[in-house]
Order: structure tokens, then sequence, then C-alpha cells
């Protein structure tokens, strides 16, 4: 017999991913082994398979499942591939990536949510270099990425998260389009320029500068 969480998470993926059009494939079969109730508070387990996102402390969210789905979908990145990401927040988006066989560099700017991100991604045996850091900065050392994927509303886009996108890598982002309203921009490095694309509209928690260490 299955575990509960695996039966949720089997629904999750059928109801809210399949059904709104995101293709069978690496992507639903790695949503489909984590458990994603241990990413949020305690109090708050029952609910992390529910269609929106949950707050997990510091001001911060866990995306709603569709969303998170949908952004690793534009990203395109498979085995192998390095992807960086801004936020690490819970690491769910980073423990999905990882799970799909991607090289995982993740950058938080709340160092304690950090260390507890990296604490849970090594107890579920996937590896992830988390980066308590200013992820507007990008993060050099890791260059260039296949994918970039940030996890916060941005009202520009910081030089870094270009300039570290390898050639025919994709950057997907939250943009402020006009007060209170985002939208997932898509940009792909081809032959040298940037060619920028529209997708969903959503809603996310500012990017913010620096770094916010543990009290």
């Amino acid at each position: 017999m299955k575990e509960e969480w695996k039966v949720r998470a089997e629904a999750m993926v059928r109801r809210q991913i399949l059904a709104r059009g995101i293709p069978e494939g690496l992507l639903t079969e790695a949503m489909r082994t984590l458990p994603r109730d241990r990413f949020v508070p305690e109090e708050l387990r029952e609910r992390a398979w529910d269609d929106g996102p949950l707050p997990i402390g510091r001001g911060q969210t866990i995306s709603q499942p569709y969303m998170v789905a949908r952004m690793t979908w534009l990203l395109d990145v498979g085995p192998g591939d390095r992807v960086l990401e801004i936020g690490t927040g819970s690491g769910y988006q980073a423990a999905l990536l990882a799970a799909m066989g991607c090289v995982v560099v993740s950058v938080e700017r709340i160092a304690v949510l950090a260390r507890h991100a990296k604490a849970f991604l090594d107890e579920l045996g996937l590896t992830v270099t988390v980066v308590a850091g200013d992820g507007r900065e990008g993060y050099a050392p890791g260059a260039p990425y296949r994918g970039i994927l940030v996890t916060a509303a941005a009202q520009e886009l910081p030089p870094a998260w270009s300039e570290e996108l390898d050639e025919g890598g994709r950057l997907v982002v939250p943009l402020e389009v006009s007060p209170g309203l985002e939208r997932l921009l898509v940009r792909r490095r081809v032959e040298g320029r940037f060619i920028d694309g529209w997708d969903d509209y959503c809603r996310f928690v500012p990017v913010l500068p620096g770094v916010e260490e543990e009290d």
C-alpha cells in the first residue's frame, strides 16, 4: 500500500498539473517523488497539496504546485544541466530540479531558510549547492547556467542573471509589468543575443536586496 503522501502527490499531479496542460514526463515524475508536505510548517502539512501557495515563515511562501511546474517546464532543463535558482525558500523548487537530474545551485538571502532547506535536501539525498547570498548578484562561481529560475518578483532584471546564462539557456522570472501585477518573462540566449517572451500572470513575494543573517 502506498504511503499517504505518495497518493496525494499523484492526485496533485493529475488534477493540478496534467489537467492544466503540462505534459507527462520527467517533471511530473519528479513531482511524484517529493513529499511536498515536509517542505511546509507542521501545522500546514494537511494543506501542502492544495492548489495554492502557503506561508513558510519570514514573510516567504512555497509556491502553488502548478506555478512551480509551469516555471520548471518553461525552463526546459534536464539531466546534467546546470541550473541557478534565485530564492531557495523551502527548498521545494530546488528539490524538484535536483530530482530531475539537474546540477542545482540555489541562492537564498535569508540565512536561516538557506540552512533549513539545505539540511532537508541532504536528508532527502538530493544534491543541491545552497548559498546564503544576495540573489540579485547571481552566483558567478557556478556559471554559465543552462537555466536560471527566479522564485520572487523582480522590478527589473539585474545584469548578472543575463550575463550568467549559457548559450541556448533560459531565464524564467516573475517580472513586474505594472504596480501589483507580475508576469513570467522567459528570456533565451541565442547566438549571443537575448530573445524575450511572456507567459502566465502571477503573484510572488518581491526580490529584496542584501542578506538577512540569523538572529
